[in-house]
C-alpha cells in the first residue's frame, strides 16, 4: 500500500482530534484503508512504527476481520506468520509489570486477537498451544499474569459465546479440547494461587478460575485442595463469594464451604 505509518497515523489523528471538513476526509481515507484487501499486510510495521494509539487499534481491526473471515483461504505460511507475530508482540508487550501496566488496554486487545486466531487454529493446527501457554507463564510474573487473561477470553469465547459465534461442530470440538486439557491449566492456576502473593497476578487467576467453574468437572472442585486453599489464603477477597455462588449454581446439593478445615 502506498499510505506510509507516518501518514496513517496523522489521519487518524485528523479523524479522533479532528473537526469538520479535515474529520470528513480522514474518515473517508479510513474506511479505503480498511477495505483494501491488502490493508492487512501492513499491519506488523503499523504496530511496531505507529506512534499514535488508535492508530494500533484500527490495524488491529483490519487484522482481526481478516482472521475471521479470509483465514482458511490464506496460504499456511503467512497464517503461521500471522500467529508467530502476534504470540511474540503480546510477549513483547506483556514481559515486564510496567509494560504490561502501559500498555495494558492494547495488549488486551491483542489477546482478542490471539483468541480469534486460536478459533481458527487449535487445536488441529496448533495442538501444543495449551502447553505453550503454561510454560511461558514461568518466564515472569506479567507474562503469566496475561496468560491467565488470555485463558479467561478462550474459555469465555468456547463455554459462553461459543452459540452465536461458531458453528455446533468447532464449538463441541473446541469444548472437548479445553477440557481434555483442563488437568495442567488447574495445576498452573492451583500453583498460582497457593504461591502467589503480587495482587494483580492473584486477581487475574480467580477471575479466570470464576470462568472455569462455569464447565470444568466438579471433580476439580470437590476433590482436589482449591477450596480450601481459596479460603485460607484469599479469605475476605470479593471474588470468593463470587465462585461460591458459581459452585453452588452448578451443584445440585449446596456448596457447604464452612465445613472446610480453616
Amino acid at each position: 500500500m502506498s499510505v506510509s505509518v507516518q501518514e496513517l497515523d496523522s489521519t487518524v489523528r485528523a479523524f479522533f482530534e479532528g473537526k469538520g471538513e479535515v474529520q470528513k476526509q480522514a474518515q473517508q481515507t479510513l474506511t479505503e484503508f480498511k477495505q483494501n484487501p491488502d490493508a492487512w499486510v501492513t499491519v506488523g510495521n503499523i504496530l511496531q512504527e505507529a506512534s499514535y494509539p488508535q492508530t494500533k487499534y484500527i490495524a488491529l481491526q483490519v487484522l482481526d476481520d481478516v482472521i475471521m473471515t479470509r483465514w482458511k483461504v490464506l496460504p499456511r505460511d503467512q497464517c503461521q506468520g500471522i500467529r508467530n507475530f502476534i504470540v511474540n508482540f503480546i510477549i513483547e508487550n506483556s514481559g515486564s509489570e510496567e509494560k504490561l501496566r502501559t500498555e495494558k488496554a492494547f495488549v488486551n486487545k491483542l489477546n482478542l486477537v490471539l483468541v480469534s486466531i486460536l478459533k481458527q487454529e487449535w487445536p488441529h493446527n496448533w495442538p501444543t498451544f495449551i502447553n505453550e501457554i503454561i510454560s511461558s507463564c514461568h518466564s515472569s510474573l506479567s507474562i503469566c499474569e496475561n496468560n491467565m487473561a488470555i485463558l479467561r477470553l478462550l474459555s469465555e469465547e468456547v463455554f459462553d459465546f461459543s452459540q452465536d459465534q461458531m458453528t455446533s461442530v468447532k464449538a463441541r470440538n473446541l469444548k472437548t479440547s479445553m477440557t481434555q486439557e483442563f488437568a495442567s491449566i488447574f495445576q498452573l492456576c492451583s500453583e498460582v494461587l497457593n504461591t502467589a502473593n503480587q495482587p494483580s497476578l492473584v486477581k487475574a487467576t480467580l477471575e479466570t478460575l470464576l470462568r472455569f467453574l462455569n464447565w470444568i468437572p466438579l471433580g476439580y472442585i470437590f476433590e482436589t485442595p482449591i477450596i480450601n486453599t481459596l479460603l485460607t489464603r484469599f479469605f475476605g477477597n470479593p471474588r470468593i463469594p463470587k465462585c461460591h455462588s458459581q459452585v453452588s449454581h452448578r451443584n445440585r446439593r449446596p456448596a457447604n464451604w464452612r465445613s472446610v478445615q480453616l
